[in-house]
């Protein structure tokens, strides 16, 4: 399970290290694609398959289904951490998210979320003054 949020930067040849704590699980290889919220999201190669399946059983006549799909499955990349834990972001998808050089990196459940660190900020601060008000709305899903 990824859990915990780090800040890491980018180097010049567009590496981002991704933490130790996850590295483990992660393997030595990982897919990287477009997430929700304009942040890019890394799978294990093993939940990445239970992400093509779901993606799979989307209606494909409905138009946003075949849109979300075509955006998750063009977006991927195969990548391959190096010696030193580094996966390459490619251009497409660090402008896709934004992403300069102060990366947050964030362990949610099953998967890795990357931010560009500004917006996860203004990201967070917002959704932490309204996390009363989500819960009370929640409440009927049992959270």
């Amino acid at each position: 399970m990824f859990i915990g949020e780090y800040s890491y930067t980018i180097d010049q040849k567009k590496r981002l290290a991704v933490p130790a704590k996850f590295r483990k699980e992660l393997g030595k290889k990982a897919i990287i694609t477009r997430g929700i919220d304009n942040c890019l999201v890394i799978y294990t190669a093993k939940e990445w398959e239970k992400v093509v399946e779901r993606l799979e059983n989307l209606p494909t006549a409905q138009l946003d289904a075949r849109s979300f799909v075509r955006i998750m499955l063009s977006g991927a990349v195969e990548a391959e951490l190096d010696k030193l834990g580094r996966v390459l972001i490619p251009d497409y998808l660090k402008e896709y998210a934004g992403l300069k050089k102060e990366i947050a990196v964030l362990g949610i459940s099953n998967k890795i979320e990357i931010w560009d660190s500004a917006k996860w900020q203004t990201y967070k601060q917002k959704t932490e003054a309204e996390v009363g008000d989500m819960a009370e709305r929640l409440k009927e899903l049992g959270i």
